[in-house]
């Protein structure tokens, strides 16, 4: 009587974990850019919530507000520690967003996302650092598309 092979055997396993182990190299990198993403998403969020109160402030009383309490009820979120302004010129304000220090991707935390407008709130930038007068110091790969 002939014996059936029942299972597997260890070659065919050490194989298999050898392609679950690649898979998961490449794999994890991908999701933790994935989840640093969507946690700066609710920083532009929280900032673009602002914009339409703002540029109504500006047209109305000819300046900015001191205070971001001033213009909005809420100054942080579940990723994201505080949110001030700044002031650079008679037209120019900048929305900057700080990340949380903890809760976050460690790539994330404690940096600062940013919008920015030059025209009085007519017109509103975000992305890299320098640009229209943005101080974002996130890296690139970490802004929402309509930032980059």
């Amino acid at each position: 009587m002939k014996i059936i092979q029942q299972g597997f055997t260890l070659i065919e396993l050490m194989i298999v974990m050898a392609i679950i182990g690649i898979l998961a190299a490449v794999a994890i990198p991908s999701y933790q850019d994935y989840t640093a993403r969507a946690q700066v998403a609710e920083a532009m969020n929280l900032n673009s919530g602002m914009k339409t109160a703002l540029a109504e402030w500006y047209s109305d009383k000819g300046g900015w507000p001191a205070a971001v309490a001033s213009v909005s009820g809420t100054t942080s979120g579940k990723y994201v520690a505080s949110i001030t302004f700044s002031n650079t010129g008679a037209q120019t304000l900048n929305v900057d967003a700080t990340m949380a220090a903890t809760g976050v991707n460690s790539n994330v935390a404690g940096q600062v996302f940013s919008t920015a407008t030059t025209s009085g709130g007519q017109r509103w930038s975000c992305g890299v650092l320098g640009q229209a007068g943005v101080t974002t110091t996130l890296a690139s790969k970490y802004l929402p598309g309509a930032c980059k």
